[in-house]
Protein backbone atom coordinates (compact mmCIF):
# COMPACT_ATOMS: atom_id res chain seq x y z
CA UNK A 1 0.00 0.00 0.00
CA UNK A 2 2.55 2.67 0.80
CA UNK A 3 4.34 1.84 -2.97
CA UNK A 4 0.59 2.07 -4.63
CA UNK A 5 0.42 5.29 -2.48
CA UNK A 6 4.00 6.50 -3.36
CA UNK A 7 3.11 5.29 -7.24
CA UNK A 8 0.06 6.97 -7.49
CA UNK A 9 1.93 10.32 -5.72
CA UNK A 10 4.62 10.10 -8.63
CA UNK A 11 1.30 10.01 -10.78
CA UNK A 12 -0.29 13.07 -9.76
CA UNK A 13 3.19 14.92 -10.21
CA UNK A 14 3.07 14.35 -14.05
CA UNK A 15 -0.06 16.12 -14.24
CA UNK A 16 0.64 19.89 -13.78
CA UNK A 17 2.84 19.90 -17.44
CA UNK A 18 0.27 17.83 -19.00
CA UNK A 19 -2.76 19.98 -18.08
CA UNK A 20 -0.66 22.82 -19.20
CA UNK A 21 -0.64 21.15 -22.57
CA UNK A 22 -3.74 20.40 -23.43
CA UNK A 23 -5.01 23.67 -22.08
CA UNK A 24 -2.76 25.34 -24.32
CA UNK A 25 -4.24 23.48 -27.51
CA UNK A 26 -1.22 20.63 -27.28
CA UNK A 27 1.64 23.45 -27.29
CA UNK A 28 5.08 22.18 -25.66
CA UNK A 29 7.29 24.80 -24.51
CA UNK A 30 9.30 22.13 -21.99
CA UNK A 31 11.79 21.22 -24.41
CA UNK A 32 12.30 17.43 -25.96
CA UNK A 33 13.81 16.00 -22.43
CA UNK A 34 10.58 16.87 -20.21
CA UNK A 35 8.53 15.61 -22.56
CA UNK A 36 10.15 12.14 -22.62
CA UNK A 37 10.57 12.27 -18.46
CA UNK A 38 6.65 13.33 -18.41
CA UNK A 39 5.70 10.45 -20.56
CA UNK A 40 7.51 8.47 -18.95
CA UNK A 41 7.11 9.02 -15.59
CA UNK A 42 2.87 8.82 -16.68
CA UNK A 43 2.78 5.52 -18.12
CA UNK A 44 5.47 4.03 -15.40
CA UNK A 45 3.35 5.20 -12.67
CA UNK A 46 0.31 4.06 -14.35
CA UNK A 47 1.22 1.00 -14.68
CA UNK A 48 3.14 0.81 -11.33
CA UNK A 49 -0.56 1.49 -9.40
CA UNK A 50 -2.06 -1.26 -11.97
CA UNK A 51 0.75 -4.04 -10.65
CA UNK A 52 0.51 -2.42 -7.01
CA UNK A 53 -3.30 -3.08 -7.26
CA UNK A 54 -2.79 -6.39 -8.51
CA UNK A 55 -0.49 -7.66 -5.56
CA UNK A 56 -3.11 -6.41 -3.17
CA UNK A 57 -5.36 -8.74 -4.98
CA UNK A 58 -3.57 -11.42 -4.88
CA UNK A 59 -2.39 -10.96 -1.27
CA UNK A 60 -6.10 -10.73 -0.33
CA UNK A 61 -6.90 -13.54 -2.41
CA UNK A 62 -4.51 -15.70 -0.90
CA UNK A 63 -5.17 -14.52 2.86
CA UNK A 64 -9.13 -15.29 2.37
CA UNK A 65 -9.25 -18.99 -0.10
CA UNK A 66 -6.20 -20.07 2.22
CA UNK A 67 -5.93 -18.95 5.05
CA UNK A 68 -4.15 -21.68 6.66
CA UNK A 69 -1.37 -21.96 3.70
CA UNK A 70 2.11 -21.18 5.43
CA UNK A 71 4.19 -20.46 2.00
CA UNK A 72 3.21 -17.14 1.99
CA UNK A 73 4.12 -16.06 5.49
CA UNK A 74 7.68 -17.47 5.42
CA UNK A 75 9.11 -14.68 3.45
CA UNK A 76 7.30 -12.24 5.83
CA UNK A 77 8.17 -8.38 5.32
CA UNK A 78 11.25 -9.34 3.53
CA UNK A 79 9.72 -10.86 0.72
CA UNK A 80 7.07 -8.27 0.22
CA UNK A 81 9.93 -6.01 -0.28
CA UNK A 82 11.76 -8.09 -3.01
CA UNK A 83 8.27 -7.87 -4.63
CA UNK A 84 7.60 -4.63 -4.53
CA UNK A 85 11.33 -3.93 -5.82
CA UNK A 86 10.33 -6.45 -8.18
CA UNK A 87 7.11 -4.79 -9.57
CA UNK A 88 9.22 -1.40 -9.31
CA UNK A 89 11.63 -3.23 -11.84
CA UNK A 90 9.31 -5.05 -14.05
CA UNK A 91 7.58 -1.38 -14.27
CA UNK A 92 11.00 0.33 -15.20
CA UNK A 93 11.91 -2.65 -18.15
CA UNK A 94 8.09 -1.99 -19.11
CA UNK A 95 8.15 1.52 -20.06
CA UNK A 96 11.91 2.36 -20.40
CA UNK A 97 11.50 2.54 -24.27
CA UNK A 98 9.18 5.17 -23.27
CA UNK A 99 12.32 7.53 -23.94
CA UNK A 100 12.90 6.07 -27.40
CA UNK A 101 9.78 6.99 -29.09
CA UNK A 102 8.67 9.96 -27.02
CA UNK A 103 10.05 13.13 -28.75
CA UNK A 104 8.62 16.69 -29.37
CA UNK A 105 8.30 18.12 -33.19
CA UNK A 106 6.25 21.05 -35.23
CA UNK A 107 2.63 20.68 -36.25
CA UNK A 108 0.94 23.90 -37.18
CA UNK A 109 3.91 26.20 -36.61
CA UNK A 110 4.04 25.52 -32.91
CA UNK A 111 5.67 22.71 -30.97
CA UNK A 112 4.11 19.65 -29.72
CA UNK A 113 4.90 16.53 -27.39
CA UNK A 114 4.00 13.17 -29.00
CA UNK A 115 1.79 11.28 -26.34
CA UNK A 116 2.67 7.68 -28.01
CA UNK A 117 5.42 8.68 -30.94
CA UNK A 118 5.76 10.31 -33.84
CA UNK A 119 3.37 9.81 -36.58
CA UNK A 120 6.93 8.52 -38.60
CA UNK A 121 7.18 5.92 -35.77
CA UNK A 122 3.52 4.78 -35.70
CA UNK A 123 4.38 1.44 -37.76
CA UNK A 124 7.52 0.99 -35.04
CA UNK A 125 5.73 2.16 -31.70
CA UNK A 126 2.60 -0.27 -32.40
CA UNK A 127 4.06 -3.63 -31.36
CA UNK A 128 5.66 -1.95 -28.12
CA UNK A 129 2.42 -0.21 -27.46
CA UNK A 130 0.42 -3.06 -27.37
CA UNK A 131 3.00 -5.55 -25.36
CA UNK A 132 2.91 -2.56 -22.82
CA UNK A 133 -1.01 -2.31 -22.73
CA UNK A 134 -1.04 -6.48 -22.94
CA UNK A 135 1.34 -6.89 -20.14
CA UNK A 136 0.85 -3.69 -18.00
CA UNK A 137 -3.19 -3.92 -18.10
CA UNK A 138 -4.49 -6.52 -19.23
CA UNK A 139 -2.65 -9.72 -17.48
CA UNK A 140 -3.13 -7.64 -14.23
CA UNK A 141 -6.55 -6.66 -15.26
CA UNK A 142 -7.56 -10.25 -15.46
CA UNK A 143 -5.56 -11.30 -12.42
CA UNK A 144 -7.57 -8.76 -10.15
CA UNK A 145 -10.57 -9.99 -11.15
CA UNK A 146 -9.89 -13.96 -11.51
CA UNK A 147 -9.00 -13.26 -7.33
CA UNK A 148 -11.84 -10.94 -6.53
CA UNK A 149 -14.60 -13.49 -8.10
CA UNK A 150 -12.91 -16.26 -6.67
CA UNK A 151 -13.11 -14.32 -3.27
CA UNK A 152 -16.21 -13.32 -3.74
CA UNK A 153 -17.28 -16.96 -4.54
CA UNK A 154 -15.26 -18.21 -1.38
CA UNK A 155 -17.30 -15.68 1.30
CA UNK A 156 -20.44 -16.62 0.09
CA UNK A 157 -20.26 -20.33 1.18
CA UNK A 158 -21.39 -21.77 4.67
CA UNK A 159 -18.51 -19.81 7.09
CA UNK A 160 -17.04 -22.97 7.42
CA UNK A 161 -16.05 -23.90 3.96
CA UNK A 162 -12.43 -24.31 4.17
CA UNK A 163 -11.71 -22.38 6.96
CA UNK A 164 -12.68 -19.04 6.23
CA UNK A 165 -11.77 -17.39 8.68
CA UNK A 166 -15.00 -14.56 8.65
CA UNK A 167 -17.56 -15.27 11.36
CA UNK A 168 -20.54 -13.28 10.58
CA UNK A 169 -22.29 -12.92 7.60
CA UNK A 170 -22.41 -9.03 8.19
CA UNK A 171 -19.10 -9.12 7.59
CA UNK A 172 -19.05 -11.67 5.31
CA UNK A 173 -21.18 -9.11 3.59
CA UNK A 174 -19.08 -6.39 4.18
CA UNK A 175 -16.12 -8.12 2.46
CA UNK A 176 -17.89 -8.77 -0.73
CA UNK A 177 -19.21 -5.51 -1.17
CA UNK A 178 -15.86 -4.22 -0.69
CA UNK A 179 -14.47 -6.53 -3.32
CA UNK A 180 -16.95 -5.14 -5.73
CA UNK A 181 -16.53 -1.74 -5.17
CA UNK A 182 -12.89 -2.59 -5.74
CA UNK A 183 -13.24 -4.40 -8.98
CA UNK A 184 -15.31 -1.53 -10.35
CA UNK A 185 -12.90 1.03 -9.85
CA UNK A 186 -10.15 -0.84 -11.22
CA UNK A 187 -12.56 -1.24 -14.34
CA UNK A 188 -14.11 2.20 -14.34
CA UNK A 189 -10.31 3.57 -13.98
CA UNK A 190 -8.42 1.99 -16.16
CA UNK A 191 -10.39 -0.19 -18.86
CA UNK A 192 -11.52 2.70 -20.89
CA UNK A 193 -8.05 4.45 -21.45
CA UNK A 194 -6.64 1.34 -22.32
CA UNK A 195 -9.45 0.54 -24.88
CA UNK A 196 -9.35 3.61 -26.52
CA UNK A 197 -5.55 3.38 -26.24
CA UNK A 198 -6.26 0.29 -28.18
CA UNK A 199 -7.91 1.65 -30.78
CA UNK A 200 -5.85 4.96 -31.16
CA UNK A 201 -2.51 2.82 -31.87
CA UNK A 202 -4.73 0.60 -34.44
CA UNK A 203 -6.16 3.68 -36.21
CA UNK A 204 -2.85 4.63 -36.60
CA UNK A 205 -1.41 2.31 -38.41
CA UNK A 206 -3.86 2.54 -41.50
CA UNK A 207 -4.47 4.53 -44.01
CA UNK A 208 -7.35 6.36 -42.33
CA UNK A 209 -8.34 10.29 -43.14
CA UNK A 210 -6.75 12.70 -40.40
CA UNK A 211 -10.02 13.58 -39.26
CA UNK A 212 -10.66 10.38 -38.33
CA UNK A 213 -7.41 9.47 -36.43
CA UNK A 214 -8.07 13.04 -34.45
CA UNK A 215 -11.44 11.98 -33.22
CA UNK A 216 -9.51 9.03 -31.99
CA UNK A 217 -6.83 10.71 -30.47
CA UNK A 218 -9.39 12.82 -28.61
CA UNK A 219 -11.33 10.35 -27.61
CA UNK A 220 -8.27 8.43 -26.40
CA UNK A 221 -7.08 11.91 -24.74
CA UNK A 222 -10.77 12.22 -22.98
CA UNK A 223 -10.31 8.93 -21.15
CA UNK A 224 -7.47 9.69 -19.18
CA UNK A 225 -9.07 11.06 -16.12
CA UNK A 226 -10.58 8.17 -15.48
CA UNK A 227 -6.87 7.15 -15.17
CA UNK A 228 -6.17 9.94 -13.02
CA UNK A 229 -9.39 9.31 -10.84
CA UNK A 230 -8.06 6.14 -9.86
CA UNK A 231 -5.02 7.96 -7.99
CA UNK A 232 -8.11 10.05 -6.12
CA UNK A 233 -9.97 7.02 -4.85
CA UNK A 234 -7.40 4.03 -3.78
CA UNK A 235 -6.66 6.36 -0.34
CA UNK A 236 -10.58 6.31 -0.12
CA UNK A 237 -10.91 2.42 -0.97
CA UNK A 238 -8.01 1.07 1.09
CA UNK A 239 -7.10 3.83 3.59
CA UNK A 240 -10.30 4.51 5.09
CA UNK A 241 -12.17 1.96 4.67
CA UNK A 242 -9.84 -0.02 7.29
CA UNK A 243 -11.30 0.30 10.33
CA UNK A 244 -7.65 0.60 11.96
CA UNK A 245 -6.43 3.48 10.09
CA UNK A 246 -10.14 5.30 10.59
CA UNK A 247 -9.34 4.98 14.47
CA UNK A 248 -5.59 5.92 13.88
CA UNK A 249 -7.25 9.31 11.79
CA UNK A 250 -9.54 9.48 14.78
CA UNK A 251 -6.88 9.82 17.57
CA UNK A 252 -5.12 12.13 15.37
CA UNK A 253 -7.94 14.60 14.85
CA UNK A 254 -8.97 14.24 18.61
CA UNK A 255 -5.38 15.10 19.79
CA UNK A 256 -5.27 18.25 17.26
CA UNK A 257 -8.82 19.38 18.18
CA UNK A 258 -7.20 19.25 21.79
CA UNK A 259 -3.95 21.12 21.36
CA UNK A 260 -5.88 23.43 19.75
CA UNK A 261 -8.58 23.72 22.42
CA UNK A 262 -5.88 24.15 24.88
CA UNK A 263 -3.84 26.84 22.97
CA UNK A 264 -7.00 28.85 22.76
CA UNK A 265 -7.45 28.82 26.56
CA UNK A 266 -3.86 29.99 26.46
Amino acid sequence: MLNLAIADFLYVMSLPLLIYNYGSHDYWPFGEFACKMVRFQFYSNLHGSILFLTCISVQRYVGICHPLAMWHKQGGRRMVWCICGGVWLVVICLCWPTFRFAATGIQRNRTVCYDLSTPGDSLHYYPYGMALTCLGFLLPFMGVMVCYCRMAHILCRPVSYQGVSIATGEKRGKAVRMIIVVATVFCISFLPFHLTKTMYLVIRTLHAPCETKNLFSIIYKSTRPFASMNSFLDPILFYFTQPRYRQSTKRFMLKVTTLKDKSTNV
